[in-house]
């Protein structure tokens, strides 16, 4: 399915209000510590086909699971299944996740005695894993690794025998993320502790019968800040987000808020609105701790006609598809002059954008709905929309709403 996207030359919204569906990064950590502990509860958890794809693999018996493009789900469940005493399972997944290194996580785990071998090539799904009860305790690794490495190992760690020491070498990536799973651990009462590059979580049968509330996606709001920064003028609140919020990505406000966007909190809402005269200078970012709004910030740029240095950006050629590489190849389509390195970006200003170019979104849901706000500034077409329901499915509906023309070619 591709969409044509285009909005009225003056694009303003007034005061709207749009629901967002539960943070995906919170559900598939909620949704593995409920099986873990099936007498905790979950609200507002994400309808987003990853999210899905985690709770069917987690409550099925199938030999054979296959997680389809969910990797969050390929590395979650692989610590999972380790841990699964007496079942053994084959994980695997779409052409591309067989693509997608899961070595550093094997190799992590096999410090911890599990076993966990290779159907294809070595390094990469499907694995073939059989559960077992683990009394090892100490873990090492590469501390600039993808933190759902890190976090798939302390999501199952309380319920080690000996719970598990993890020592991170060098600098740590993405700690929002860390921090985000330990936090969901502290609302368990799991005791853990993260002193300078060693992370601790104690062993634990138990926990007491909770509801675990689900923040909305801060991933998915990036896209509502994009659109009001390109927007002539624009209010929108969206719900239900805290202004102290365990997502990095919540990282927003104050990135935005250098590209035009003023954000307020009131009653589990957020608000975004755009300055008027605002004056636009090109932004240089680190996005070590937030890679995943790459995609949105560069494109938010070329709209406004800023130019972007944007480093720290390692994990984004093991993501769903090599996303710098991806963004060049698009961006270079729509006029733009844009270099990338292996963590970095470079976009140089400039405010001319060829208008009714085919975007490619690479079985990649965030470039769908990154390069979706640019429509506001020129007709563009996204091929592939439906790829978006990986995380965020009523997208198209909610743009709509906004008043956006979109119509399926």
């Amino acid at each position: 399915m591709n969409l044509k996207l285009s909005t009225n030359s003056i694009f303003t919204i007034d005061d709207s209000q749009l629901n967002i569906t539960g943070s995906k990064s919170e559900t598939n950590r909620l949704l593995l510590l409920k099986a873990l502990f099936p007498n905790i509860t979950l609200a507002n958890t994400s309808n987003s086909d990853d999210s899905e794809v985690m709770q069917k693999a987690l409550a099925g018996n199938d030999e054979i699971v296959d997680i389809h493009h969910a990797g969050t789900a390929m590395r979650f469940l692989t610590a999972y299944f380790s841990v699964n005493e007496g079942r053994e399972v084959v994980l695997t997944g779409s052409s591309r996740m067989q693509e997608r290194p899961i070595k550093i996580l094997v190799e992590a785990l096999s410090q911890l005695g599990v076993e966990v071998s290779y159907e294809k090539e070595v390094g990469y799904p499907p694995i073939r894993i059989k559960g077992k009860k683990v009394t090892d305790s100490k873990v090492t690794l590469a501390a600039n690794v993808s933190s759902q490495y890190i976090s798939a190992l302390l999501l199952v760690a309380s319920k080690l025998d000996n719970g598990l020491e993890l020592t991170l070498e060098g600098e740590i990536t993405s700690i929002p993320y860390i921090k985000m799973t330990l936090a969901l651990l502290a609302d368990l009462d799991i005791k853990t502790s993260f002193e300078g590059n060693v992370i601790k979580v104690y062993p634990k049968d138990a926990v007491e019968t909770k509801e675990m509330v689900v923040e909305s996606d801060w991933s998915s709001a990036s896209y509502f800040f994009s659109l009001v920064a390109l927007s002539d003028a624009a209010k929108i609140t969206l719900s239900s987000y805290k202004e102290n919020s365990l997502q990095g990505d919540s990282e927003l406000v104050s990135l935005y808020e250098k590209m035009g966007v003023k954000t307020t909190f009131q009653n589990n809402k957020m608000t975004l609105e755009k300055v008027a005269g605002f004056n636009y200078q090109d932004v240089d970012f680190e996005l070590n701790n937030t890679p995943d709004i790459a995609q949105t910030i560069v494109v938010t740029c070329l709209g406004l006609g800023i130019g972007c240095h944007l480093t720290g950006l390692h994990t984004l050629k093991i993501k769903e598809t090599d996303r710098l590489e991806a963004l060049k190849t698009e961006l270079t389509k729509l006029g733009a002059n844009i270099s990338v390195t292996n963590d970095s970006l470079t976009l140089v200003k400039s405010d001319d954008i060829k208008h009714d170019i085919h975007i490619a979104t690479y079985n990649d849901h965030r470039m769908a709905m990154a390069f979706a706000p640019l429509a506001i500034k020129v007709p563009i077409i996204i091929d592939d929309a439906e790829v978006v329901s990986k995380s965020y499915p009523d997208f198209w509906n909610d743009l709509k709403a906004l008043n956006f023309q979109i119509s399926e070619l």
